[in-house]
């Protein structure tokens, strides 16, 4: 079992550092800058949507308790 483990660990280990592209720094940080326009803009058309529903059910509550 030890010896099936050790295999699986080098071979891991050898597809890591020798088979997967990783990114350079730059496409990371271009990635990321976009991740995080993409969060702001999806955050703001929540708020946008939440705070239009609040307004539209206020009204509506309002509409009938009078």
């Amino acid at each position: 079992m030890s010896n099936k483990l050790r295999t699986y660990l080098d071979e891991v280990t050898d597809e890591l550092y020798h088979k997967v592209s990783w990114p350079t720094r730059a496409e990371l940080q271009s990635s990321a800058i976009v991740v995080l326009i993409a969060t702001l803009i999806v955050s703001l058309m929540i708020f946008l949507m939440d705070f239009s529903f609040s307004k539209i059910m206020g009204v509506f509550y309002n509409f009938f308790n009078q």
